[in-house]
């Protein structure tokens, strides 16, 4: 991947956008400390996330593409178990795992299976296994995929609520989505950085350059032509 410059700001939501093979999976996992960048940094919230993992992970949460649920147990216990790996202290813990399962729409269903859940629910499991410990910077990674309509909304109104308080990193290849939930946006192309603003900036880039009613999409294309770059 090339040298890719990144900031993000509490109260915010920045999209991760580009086709497939851009580079924003491995931009995720760079940023989430699954994977080492072999020049530059990644801090998070001022810590540097090769020199204090742990420390910089306690202010980060992750959802990948695909959650990391344990099917065998209920909802609860495994807020519960994730509460406790991020280190949540233990006379906090029933306090974390009951404002992350109403903050996201699980208290009805806290002593279900989690093999039992729908896709939609096991989505919401996803983020709130990501926010029990209250991270200020929250990566996730395609969380509407496969989704039916009415859980896409669900879900997108839960994001646009913890985008209140929280960074929010948002990797999607559906551009609805970003221009729906993201205040700016990053479009990668081969592993570098072809755009970089707030939506109302790529509007007004659209517009001068005379694009159509479907301006996002056709600036999207322009931007991610697969043409080498130089």
């Amino acid at each position: 991947m090339s040298a890719l410059d990144l900031d993000l700001y509490r109260g915010e939501v920045l999209g991760l956008l580009g086709p497939n093979g851009a580079g924003k999976s491995t931009a995720m996992q760079l940023l989430s400390g699954n994977l080492a960048p072999s020049s530059g940094s990644v801090e998070i919230c001022g810590v540097n996330l090769s020199a204090q993992p742990e420390a910089a992970k306690a202010h980060l949460g992750y959802l990948p593409e695909i959650p990391p649920l344990y099917r065998e147990l209920a909802v609860g216990e495994f807020l519960r178990l994730a509460a406790r790996l991020h280190r949540v202290p233990k006379a906090k813990l029933d306090a974390a795992v009951s404002q992350a399962l109403q903050r996201c729409g699980l208290d009805e269903v806290a002593k279900r299976l989690i093999g039992n859940l729908s896709k939609g629910y096991r989505q919401r499991l996803g983020i709130a296994q990501a926010i029990v410990h209250n991270p200020s910077v929250i990566i996730l990674d395609e969380p509407t995929t496969g989704l039916d309509p009415l859980q896409i909304r669900e879900i997108r109104e839960l994001i646009a609520t913890l985008g209140r308080t929280h960074g929010i990193i948002l990797s999607t290849h559906i551009l609805a989505e970003a221009e729906a939930l993201c205040d700016r946006v990053l479009i990668l192309r081969q592993g570098r950085a072809v755009f970089g603003g707030g939506m109302a900036e790529l509007r007004r880039q659209w517009q001068e350059d005379g694009a159509s009613e479907n301006g996002l999409e056709e600036m999207f294309v322009r931007l991610t032509r697969q043409e080498t770059l130089p």
